[in-house]
């Protein structure tokens, strides 16, 4: 047996959530180039984690997690910072197995990273021509996971075997002759090209343990049983070299899989999901009157992101609700009500105060007043009665908006239909204008 099991159904459900308020709060780096997360990223994605990463000190779920919802286009990095898009911020209001469902699907096709370049011990990756592509791959391993039975104990490699005598293989090297760039330790004694060397295992293999446990188990598709990777495996120890790794990968100890409920609604062999009932929250929070929020007990990491969204920290264990840090928090695209959910889960006592409350709802009631429509392009017209006939064209009236007398507004992603249908009225805005032309003035001519 295993020396760890792992169900991740539940715990995927509440780290997807997690880890867009992680997002939210800005805290994350990723390389603009690479698209990675920083380390001290990743440590402070696996602080946040309902259970934590799989191993304490070897990053898997906190490393895929930043890929993922940037994979999904729930967050985007701005100035070197994950912040969350207008989707994330949608998503948080949404079932987490839809957001699930949605990150898987995105991924498959445009995952950011090669996961084979996570078996750092496998060297020559780099060398031009050597690797297939990763998304052909990703395809083949999500096939193979969508036949196992759900809800049954499958071995790793009975999951191999399988995998090696279908169309499931997932081709990680291109052809013989670049199977001969990989290598381990040194390039020409260590290379996977001589007979016997560049196995399934240690190229399929490691791909599909790469996928199975960095993304599906992360993703709470699939339930793990796993041990630590150190001596898991010896299947690369014939190869020369190998007496310098512990373990070929950090995926090693991958030891069986179960298909789950979540993993078979999200892969599409169950059309609908019923999610297990959800724990009650613990009660680690009092709301004193004053509008200070006390922690008497300890809230996890995800519940402080959401306390510093809306309030003010004024104490080691105190946090302060006031109009400007809830409107700061509308602002910033949260809603009161999420926050009032939020509370009533864990407050110590049965009712919330009534002057939180009626701060709450008067926020919102401000909130509403006001509604982003979003960017638009400002185009000024010689007069009136050009702005008049533009607005009022059958054509043109659904792609701008009459601003005062003489201007019009044009969503940003409707101006090219826009600069469209106006040239059919007889009319063009030069590019890069900033100034409406000069009405042209008569000439006289004088008679001599």
């Amino acid at each position: 047996m295993a020396e760890f099991v792992r169900h991740t159904e539940r715990y995927a459900a509440e780290d997807v959530h997690a880890v867009l308020r992680l997002c939210d709060s800005g805290r994350l780096r990723c390389s603009e180039k690479t698209r990675r997360p920083a380390a001290a990223s990743v440590v402070e994605v696996a602080k946040t984690l309902v259970s934590g990463d799989f191993y304490p000190d070897e990053p898997i779920a906190a490393f895929a997690w930043p890929l993922l919802v940037q994979a999904g286009g729930f967050a985007e990095i701005t100035s070197g910072r994950l912040q969350v898009t207008a989707k994330g911020r949608a998503a948080l209001a949404k079932p987490p197995a839809t957001i699930i469902q949605a990150t898987w699907r995105s991924w498959l096709s445009k995952g950011l990273i090669d996961e084979f370049s996570r078996i750092e011990s496998i060297k020559g990756q780099r060398a031009a021509n050597v690797l297939t592509a990763p998304k052909a791959r990703r395809q083949k391993v999500s096939e193979a996971l969508t036949a196992q039975p759900v809800g049954e104990w499958v071995d790793v490699d009975a999951l191999f075997a399988q995998m090696k005598q279908t169309a499931w293989s997932p081709r990680v090297a291109r052809s013989e002759r670049a199977l001969w760039k990989l290598y381990l330790e040194d390039p020409h004694y260590g290379s996977l090209g001589y007979a016997g060397f560049g196995e399934w295992e240690l190229l399929e293999g490691r791909y599909t343990l790469a996928v199975l446990f960095e993304y599906a188990a992360t993703l709470g598709l699939i339930d793990v049983a796993y041990d630590e990777p150190v001596g898991a495996r010896d299947d690369y120890h014939e190869n020369w070299g190998a007496d310098s790794f512990d373990a070929l990968s950090r995926y090693d100890g991958l030891r069986a899989i179960r298909l789950n409920d979540l993993g078979a609604y999200v892969l599409g062999v169950r059309k609908s999901y019923t999610p297990p009932q959800p724990e009650a929250p613990e009660r680690t929070l009092k709301v004193l009157p004053n509008l200070d929020v006390v922690a008497v007990g300890s809230p996890s990491p995800a519940e402080l992101l959401v306390l510093e969204s809306y309030a003010r920290r004024t104490g080691d264990h105190v946090w302060t609700v006031s109009r400007e840090s809830l409107l700061a928090a509308v602002d910033a695209g949260r809603q009161p009500d999420e926050f009032t959910a939020f509370l009533q889960a864990r407050a110590a006592q049965p009712d919330l105060p009534g002057a939180l409350l009626t701060l709450l709802d008067e926020v919102a009631e401000r909130a509403g007043r006001l509604t982003d429509l979003g960017q638009v392009r400002l185009i000024a017209c010689a007069d009136p009665a050009l702005a008049t006939l533009i607005s009022h064209d059958r054509a043109l009236r659904s792609l701008c908006r009459l601003i005062g007398d003489q201007h019009l507004a044009v969503p940003v992603n409707r101006d090219a239909d826009f600069r469209r249908a106006l040239t059919t009225l007889g009319y063009a805005v030069p590019v890069g204008a900033s100034h409406p032309p000069a009405p042209r003035r008569p000439q006289t001519s004088t008679a001599r």
